[in-house]
């Protein structure tokens, strides 16, 4: 496993991100731990979750799991470089929600308890807040790290112009600020070329793409509803809404000799700023074949088709002006 430094820290981690969010709905917990364990024999150290996964509100179902999993000992928690996020709704009272200090605080430290740790490697917001300054948020940030119970602190699903705002107020206190920006980004939806990647990039932020597949769509739908499953109604809607694209795409990947899935990460992987993708396997099996994107070495012709079938953008303004 080559490692990547996640954005300008030091920070080393796996050019993939095991994603945990189905540890619990559709993993059980025993699949869980052979899943986490094997990914570690496989040399991926940076693990993703939340505070709300896990399918009922305010139970932290998923971190719990990891929790217990690194409770097993073995150096499991102290080989993994783990990622959870604060911002959603985890009780009825107004103020179990969102990144005021008062619930950043609280949050984290439920997090910590449930997943039996003391530390939290990169502490994410899971959305910006636009209720919230960003002058709160980073004094929270500030006194989680003084008292050790964080090293880093990351986004998710921020603009452009929320980072540079998030990174200017941090510089003004002195403070590092974000290492890294969680991103839904792939071949289907690049809206993030526009300014996120640009932004992330100018800012040394490492960007963990989330939704590598679009939900599936680019992980060999066609063959699986041919074979009777991806068939959910959302499934089927969104093929036929990208019907044209994806026969392309499945096409350009039998010429390939890959899977869709694998050239999907594969091109994110060439992608600027981009440091791991999140994979979400619910399966031994998906998570082993997932390995196989590290191997793919997309050409310029290669990635030019892509851009043909998937058409991108350029960095705003010359996307739409001179």
């Amino acid at each position: 496993m080559d490692y990547v430094n996640l954005g300008r820290s030091g920070l080393l981690v796996s050019p993939l991100c095991l994603g945990t969010m189905n540890f619990g709905p559709r993993t059980t917990e025993e699949d869980s731990f052979a899943i986490m364990d094997r990914a570690h024999e496989l040399g991926i150290n940076f693990f993703d979750t939340a505070n709300v996964y896990g399918g009922v509100k305010g139970e932290g179902i998923t971190e719990t799991i990891l929790g217990k999993w690194f409770a097993k000992g073995g150096g499991r928690r102290e080989r993994t470089v783990i990622a959870t996020k604060v911002y959603g709704d985890m009780g009825d009272w107004p103020n179990e929600r969102r990144l005021s200090a008062l619930n950043i605080r609280r949050a984290c430290d439920a997090s910590l308890k449930r997943m039996q740790t003391d530390y939290i490697d990169i502490y994410q917001a899971h959305h910006v807040d636009r209720l919230t300054p960003f002058e709160e948020f980073w004094e929270a940030m500030e006194v989680l790290r003084q008292q050790g119970k964080i090293i880093y602190v990351g986004s998710s699903n921020f603009a452009g112009w929320h980072l540079a705002k998030a990174q200017e107020t941090a510089a003004r206190r002195n403070f590092m600020g974000l290492i890294s920006e969680q991103t839904h980004y792939n071949l289907l939806t690049r809206a993030p070329e526009l300014e996120v990647l640009p932004a992330a990039e100018d800012y040394g932020l490492g960007v963990i793409p989330w939704s590598p597949l679009a939900g599936g769509l680019l992980g060999g739908v066609l063959r699986k509803i041919d074979k009777g499953r991806s068939a959910a109604d959302n499934m089927v809607k969104q093929l036929e809404k990208h019907r044209d694209k994806i026969e392309q795409y499945e096409k350009f990947c039998d010429e390939l000799g890959e899977h869709p899935a694998n050239v999907a990460l594969a091109w994110l992987l060439k992608q600027r700023a981009v440091a791991a993708p999140i994979i979400g396997p619910r399966t031994m099996e998906q998570l082993e074949g997932s390995l196989r994107a590290l191997e793919i070495e997309l050409d310029e012709a290669a990635l030019a088709r892509l851009d043909e079938i998937f058409p991108g953008h350029r960095t705003a303004p010359e996307d739409y002006a001179w």
